[in-house]
């Protein structure tokens, strides 16, 4: 009975598994089957380096929205990273625990938040921050970093600071040990040894970051030009296939496919990029 139990849960396990794997194949496969045709049809120079986005003149040049998704992703990296790895450091090493208790439930929160109530917020709050200080609409590069880079933190809190709290205190202890101060031995000594799941959370953040429509799309501006400032107004790939999704029809619809079809590579590309650097610092 005991050998059943335990080959009826290895099949569950595995046919899960294989959803999963097949979940992503079928994604790719629709995406590739409708993208890669239409970008033929188009050029792919004139699709990927063409500079105007004008479908009732059947001009699909998505290099402005591709140059807008690098800024705000960078912008957002600039922001949330660093203020989500040393956030989640004070919790795991310095926090103490009654202020722990109100704080991680906090955090949780957040990454429950609805996007479009994150786009509430940077459309009522953020907007008028940035119009004040910068004046202009305060829809820009820098508006819409400021609300992913809020949106990233909760993902790189909790994944970075699970990682910490799973290093031995051996680690830390020796430090200490040797002389170390309590900062010194967290940073030197735990933090390099939690490398690979913060890594993690930052892969996980940035993937949110890129992927994220509906907030961005209410503080960026929504503007298909290749922006000249971190205060221009900026389109990215997700906001157009959003924004226009709903009405697009025959090539307008397929430019759209096509359109994510190149945020999947870029997606691929970053964790690429990230597994690269691991494998780099584990040499």
């Amino acid at each position: 009975m005991q050998k059943f139990k335990e080959a009826a849960m290895k099949a569950v396990f595995l046919l899960c598994a294989c959803a999963s794997v097949i979940s992503v194949a079928l994604i790719c496969i629709f995406l590739f089957i409708n993208g890669f045709p239409t970008i033929a049809e188009i050029g792919v120079f004139k699709f990927l380096l063409g500079t105007k986005w004008k479908p009732l003149q059947d001009l699909y040049g998505i290099l402005p929205q591709i140059v807008g998704s690098i800024y705000v992703t960078a912008g957002a990296i600039i922001i949330g990273v660093p203020i989500g790895i040393l956030c989640a450091v004070y919790m795991a090493k310095f926090c103490p625990k009654r202020i722990y208790r109100f704080m991680k439930p906090m955090v949780d929160l957040l990454a429950g938040i609805p996007s479009i109530v994150y786009g509430f917020f940077g459309l009522v709050v953020i907007v008028p921050v940035m119009r004040s200080l910068f004046g202009g609409s305060g829809k820009s590069v820098l508006t819409a970093s400021v609300m992913l880079g809020i949106m990233i933190l909760p993902t790189i809190i909790s994944v970075s600071e699970s990682a910490i709290r799973a290093v031995p205190d051996s680690y830390y202890e020796g430090a200490l040990a040797l002389g170390a101060t309590h900062e010194r031995s967290v940073f030197a000594a735990t933090l390099p040894a939690a490398k690979s799941g913060i890594s993690a959370g930052v892969i996980l953040g940035i993937g949110r970051a890129v992927g994220e429509a509906m907030a961005v799309s209410m503080v960026a501006g929504n503007q298909a030009i290749i922006p000249n400032s971190i205060l221009s107004g900026v389109r990215t790939l997700t906001t157009n296939i959003v924004l226009e999704m709903g009405y697009a029809a025959d090539l307008h619809r397929r430019a759209l496919i096509a359109t994510a079809v190149v945020l999947f590579v870029f997606i691929m590309i970053i964790n690429l990029l990230f597994s690269l650097v691991k494998r780099s610092d584990s040499v």
